[in-house]
């Protein structure tokens, strides 16, 4: 049986992430804000590669599990490794949702719902700011 090694955490403070990111990031990752919807830069994106996070380069996601979910946001149906993404309940703006979180920084990254494609059923709704791609023909 083998076992899912935790991430290592990183923890910094508000004022380190705030030099380290845009203003834009920031908001997105580090205060649970969102991106408005058909604005990120990779929603179209069709290149091959790792969606890391933005704020500690954990991978997150891989491009063959991002399809067009049509929501305005790139959304991915499996995380790119067990251990990769945290969940917690969000229960902001009225409503009972599971937030999406990088594992190793607590980096808010959106939100997952059950109403995505074959195999997982999942769609892991992303703020694009959140990641950074990284290309496999680098």
């Amino acid at each position: 049986m083998s076992e899912t090694k935790a991430p290592d955490k990183i923890r910094k403070s508000d004022d380190e992430w705030a030099t380290e990111l845009t203003p834009d990031q920031f908001r997105v990752t580090r205060r649970h804000g969102t991106e408005r919807a058909f604005t990120g830069p990779y929603l179209d994106e069709k290149r091959t590669g790792t969606y890391a996070c933005v704020c500690c380069g954990a991978p997150l996601f891989r491009s063959e599990t991002k399809y067009e979910s049509g929501s305005g946001w790139p959304s991915f149906f499996s995380p790119a490794e067990d251990g990769a993404i945290a969940e917690r309940t969000d229960t902001s703006f009225g409503m009972v949702r599971t937030e999406i979180l990088c594992a190793r920084c607590d980096a808010h990254v959106g939100h997952v719902f059950p109403d995505g494609p074959r195999p997982t059923g999942l769609r892991y709704c992303t703020n694009g700011v959140a990641l950074k791609l990284e290309p496999d023909d680098q």
